[in-house]
C-alpha cells in the first residue's frame, strides 16, 4: 500500500528537495484521514458504551489528526525558498510545527487525565458490546499500517518529524490494545466489583500515555533548535573527505550548523604547511569544499591554518606537547603550534581545544598546560588560547 502511494503522488527521488514537501503533504492527508476516521467511530462507540477510556483513546486520534495537519504546513513552509530575511531558508519551521503538535498532545493529555481521575469517584462498568470491540481492534490495525507508512517515508526522506508519527501510531497501538482489553474484560466479567475501576483507570493510563508521548517529542524536537552537535558519522564523514588531500595536515575548529533537513553547513580550518604555494593551497580547499557538498550535501567553508612542518625542533616540541596535553584530559589536544624562539626564552604560541564536557575554567587549563611545558623546558613561556569543542565529543 505504502508502495502504491509512493507511485502515485511521488514522481522520481522522495528525497529531491520538490518531492521533499510532497512527502509531508502525502503524509498529512493519509494521517488526517485516517486519524478523523478513527476519531469519529472510537467516539461513537465510547460515548454510547459509556467508557471513558475509549473516548480518551479517540481524543488521542483527534490530537494526532491536528499533528498531521501542523506537520503538513510545517512541509509547506519549510520547503519556500530562502530570501533577503532569511537568506538560510525556512527549513526549521519543520521543527517549529513538530514542536507546536508536541505542545497540543501534551494539552489533550491533560484534559483526558482530568475527566479520567473524576470517574473514579463515580465508577460505572461501560456497555462494551461486540462493535466497540471490532472498532478497536480494526483501529489496532490501522495505527500499525500508518506506523510503518510514516516509518518508510520518513526513511525516504530523512524526516525526524515523519520517523517520530511513526513511532507515536506504534505507541498509539499500545494504548488501543488497552482499551481494547477493558472492553474484552468488561464483557466477559460485567458484574465483577473491580471491573467498573478499570474503565477510568485505563483513561487515566491512555492520558498519561499521551503526555509522555507528547513531553518527549516536545524534547527531541527542541534539541535542533537549540543547537545539536553533530552526529559522529557527520563527522568522520567530513574528516575522511578532507584527509583524502595528502597535503592537509590537521583539522579543527569544526562547526556545523542545522537550518533545516537537507540545510546544513560546516566551517572547519585545515592545517597546510606553511611552505605549500599559498595559490595551490587556495585550490586544493576550493575542491575539497565542493567534494564535501558532492558526498554529504553540507555547503563548506574551510580555513587555511599553515604550520612549521621543516623544523625538526619545532615538530618535536608540538609533538611533545601533543601528548603531553592529552593526557590532561581525554580529547583534549592542540592545534596552530608556533614557536618564537629568543635568547632567554622560547614562546610556544597555540590553541588548547577543550571537550564540552570539561569543568575546568579556562585559567585552570592554561595554569596546567604552562605547568607541563615548563616541565619540559624551564625557557618555555606559553601563549595559550582554550577552544571550545563543538563536534559533540567526536574529537579532531
Amino acid at each position: 500500500m505504502t508502495s502504491i502511494l509512493l507511485k502515485l503522488f511521488i514522481k522520481g527521488s522522495p528525497s529531491s528537495e520538490k518531492n521533499r514537501s510532497r512527502c509531508g503533504a502525502l503524509a498529512g492527508i493519509v494521517g488526517i484521514i485516517c486519524n478523523l476516521v478513527l476519531f469519529g467511530i472510537k467516539f461513537l462507540a465510547g460515548t454510547l458504551a459509556g467508557s471513558v477510556s475509549m473516548v480518551a483513546d479517540a481524543f488521542n486520534n483527534f490530537s494526532d489528526m491536528g499533528s498531521s495537519v501542523v506537520t503538513m504546513l510545517g512541509f509547506k513552509i519549510a520547503s519556500k525558498p530562502a530570501d533577503p530575511e532569511h537568506p538560510f531558508g525556512h527549513g526549521r519551521m519543520e521543527y517549529m510545527s513538530a514542536a507546536l503538535v508536541s505542545v497540543l498532545i501534551m494539552l489533550v493529555g491533560f484534559e483526558l487525565l482530568t475527566e479520567s481521575a473524576s470517574k473514579l469517584g463515580n465508577p460505572a462498568v461501560p456497555d462494551a458490546g461486540l462493535l466497540p470491540i471490532i472498532i478497536l481492534t480494526v483501529s489496532i490495525l490501522i495505527k500499525l499500517w500508518m506506523s510503518v507508512f510514516n516509518k518508510k517515508l520518513g526513511k525516504a526522506i530523512d524526516s525526524g518529524a515523519l520517523k517520530a508519527t511513526a513511532t507515536d501510531s506504534l505507541n498509539d497501538c499500545i494504548s488501543t490494545s488497552a482499551v481494547l482489553a477493558v472492553a474484552i474484560v468488561c464483557k466477559a466479567m460485567p458484574t465483577v466489583g473491580f471491573v467498573k475501576y478499570l474503565d477510568p483507570i485505563v483513561g487515566i493510563f491512555v492520558a498519561l500515555f499521551i503526555l509522555y508521548s507528547g513531553f518527549i517529542s516536545l524534547r527531541e524536537t527542541m534539541d535542533p533548535l537549540i543547537g545539536l552537535a553533530p552526529d559522529a558519522k557527520t563527522v568522520d564523514d567530513i574528516k575522511k573527505i578532507v584527509f583524502a588531500e595528502p597535503s592537509f595536515l590537521g583539522i579543527h575548529d569544526m562547526i556545523v550548523h542545522n537550518y533545516g533537513p537537507g540545510r546544513s553547513f560546516v566551517s572547519l580550518h585545515v592545517e597546510v604547511s606553511a611552505s605549500c604555494d599559498i595559490l595551490v593551497c587556495h585550490e586544493m580547499i576550493d575542491a575539497c569544499e565542493r567534494d564535501i557538498k558532492k558526498k554529504t550535501g553540507i555547503e563548506a567553508v574551510i580555513h587555511m591554518d599553515p604550520i612549521v612542518t621543516d623544523d625538526d625542533e619545532v615538530n618535536s616540541v608540538r609533538l611533545e606537547m601533543s601528548q603531553r596535553v592529552s593526557k590532561l584530559y581525554d580529547g583534549m589536544t592542540i592545534h596552530d603550534f608556533r614557536m618564537v624562539k629568543g635568547e632567554k626564552q622560547n614562546n610556544l604560541i597555540f590553541d588548547v581545544l577543550v571537550p564540552a564536557d570539561c569543568s575546568m575554567t579556562n585559567s585552570q587549563i592554561k595554569a596546567a598546560v604552562r605547568s607541563l611545558a615548563s616541565d619540559l623546558d624551564s625557557t618555555y613561556q606559553c601563549v595559550i588560547t582554550v577552544d571550545k569543542d563543538f563536534s559533540g565529543g567526536n574529537y579532531l
